[in-house]
């Protein structure tokens, strides 16, 4: 073979991109093989949810996203309207990013990056081949699995030059239709009817100024069957994007006649892009082929709704990733490649329905007429229909915290706490003070160690164990630890705040985050115990 590399990442979008940044952090060799330019000619995606800025921020991305464009003076507010600078129905006030309250449950709070500015981020933090790992228009070809590696083929398409490569594992983030999932013979059936949109990109140079204070991140259109979907600000000045449903003719209007009937005024508009869109929501039957992963739209395809997709893909990585990296460096255990599944898979199932939800309060919501009359008809309507929108839970799809925190791992490398006592799900808005706690399987809390320092930022390179107690003999367990190769750190201290948070006088934590294991004294059989935490305990 002319390469040889540990992990193949097929796939280089932000998925494959993030797997390869927690992969480079870990020191595990990697190459990224993209089709593509690493241009991204019509940006969907805009918010990254907290939960992966958090993992951007151990990557060392956080601020390069934040600063990718989005001003910080936009409203992030989500508008329901007859049309954009028409009646305004109900409006979910979120503040900016400037001037929003600080959140207890995180300290990065999510961040709008439309992809044609977080792909290009992440590009740069990886590497574009041959200064790093990702290589663009490259496939990979002829892939050849074997027990313990896989084979393939490099396509160049700009030198047309072939190059063998062999990989201890490759893994898809090749997208919803990954040929090489197909190839593995792994189905992802539909669980969902398929939607048909549109996606209409457009750029809009002064509607953001004529907007004034009745400027939303999202304006909700309210107006009928086919034009009661979002159009959405993507940099937060000119460049916006409206999707619109099938039927009633709509496939046959023009763009700039669907914009224009989005907009209460006239103002300048430029159609950029128009494209159907079909919307499926899928969950492959396996996440693993031997040496085969998937990870990201290649595993699940969710409804965007609530924004659950490109963070669910994010969320894969940041699992997988440790778990090669611990079989790679040897102290694996048997077990732990397959927790991947046991623990992912389950998040996508969640994710997709949550996210289907969302989808099916929008496509079940009626658009009475009289709602875009003006005078006291159309303001009754006005007011009802914001009762309606205010009962049904519309704020859910863009305020669900413990949808992104609470999701919470049960495999045989997490160890239950019989004792938990389960927090209630709270809502997750900057004042509410909700918090996510430390049961075994969830995100390890957010709390302020020191001045600077989250707690999140003490976990990632290995395990790490809290003691927040002087009782218990650690020694035991750090030399169990020590004996499996496991890498270990122990951290005592926190102040009262953090340690009634975590609940219990010693609690571990994963390379990943997630809590492994929690108690209120050491663990009586510590062999046994680091063997079930690195996934040695098969069921």
């Amino acid at each position: 073979m002319d390469v040889r590399t540990d992990v193949l990442i097929v796939g280089g979008g932000p998925v494959g991109l993030a797997l390869a940044l927690d992969l480079t952090y870990r020191g595990i060799d990697c190459v990224v093989a993209d089709a593509g330019d690493g241009k991204v000619r019509h940006p969907k995606v805009s918010t990254i949810g907290p939960r992966s800025m958090e993992l951007f921020r151990r990557w060392g991305v956080a601020d390069a996203v934040r600063g990718a464009g989005w001003p910080a003076d936009h409203p992030l507010d989500i508008a329901w309207v007859t049309r954009v600078g028409g009646h305004e129905i109900y409006r979910y006030r979120r503040g900016t990013a400037a001037n929003r309250p600080a959140f207890t449950h995180t300290p990065e709070p999510d961040q709008m990056c439309p992809a044609h500015w977080l792909n290009p981020v992440l590009t740069r933090a990886v590497g574009v081949h041959p200064d790093g790992p990702l290589r663009l228009r490259t496939t990979v070809d002829d892939v050849v699995r074997a027990d313990d590696h896989v084979d393939a083929t490099l396509t160049d398409h700009v030198t047309g030059t072939a190059t063998g490569i062999r990989a201890r594992f490759l893994v898809a983030c090749d997208g919803a239709s990954s040929p090489v999932r197909r190839a593995c013979g792994i189905d992802a059936p539909a669980r969902h009817r398929t939607e048909v949109f549109r996606n209409i990109l457009f750029r809009a140079p002064e509607l953001r100024e004529r907007l004034g204070e009745r400027a939303a991140l999202v304006h909700f259109l309210m107006r009928s069957s086919t034009m009661r979907f979002p159009l959405r600000s993507l940099n937060g000045s000119d460049l916006y994007n409206l999707v619109v449903g099938a039927g009633d003719g709509a496939e046959e209007t023009d763009a700039l006649t669907l914009i224009r009937d989005a907009l209460a005024f006239d103002t300048p508009v430029e159609p950029l892009s128009d494209g159907a869109w079909h919307l499926t929501h899928r969950v492959a039957d396996r996440y693993r082929a031997g040496p085969v992963f998937l990870a990201g739209d290649a595993a699940h395809t969710l409804a965007p709704a609530g924004g659950f997709g490109l963070n669910t893909g994010i969320g894969d990585a940041a699992d997988l990733s440790w778990k090669l990296a611990a079989t790679l460096e040897g102290w694996a255990g048997r077990g732990l490649l397959d927790t991947y599944e046991t623990e992912r898979r389950p998040i996508a199932l969640e994710s997709l329905e949550e996210a289907n939800v969302n989808l099916r309060r929008t496509l079940r919501r009626e658009v009475p007429p009289e709602i875009h009359l003006d005078g006291p008809v159309g303001e009754r309507a006005r007011a009802e229909m914001a009762k309606r929108l205010e009962s049904s839970g519309a704020r859910r799809e863009f305020d669900a915290p413990e949808i992104h925190f609470r999701q919470r791992y049960r495999s045989p490398a997490v160890i239950e706490d019989p004792g938990a006592n389960r927090r209630p799900d709270g809502p997750g808005g900057p004042d509410a003070g909700w918090r996510p706690g430390s049961e075994p399987g969830l995100r390890a809390a957010h709390a302020w160690w020191d001045a600077t320092t989250s707690t999140l930022d003490l976990f990632g390179r290995g395990f790490v164990l809290l003691r927040f107690a002087e009782h218990g003999e650690l020694a035991p367990v750090e030399r169990a630890f020590a004996e499996k190769g496991v890498p270990l750190t122990v951290r005592a201290g926190g102040d009262a705040e953090v340690a009634g948070l975590y609940e219990r006088s010693f609690v571990l934590v994963r390379p990943d985050g997630h809590v492994a294991w929690r108690g209120d004294d050491p663990p009586r059989d510590p062999a046994a115990f680091v063997d079930t935490v690195r996934g040695d305990r098969v069921p």
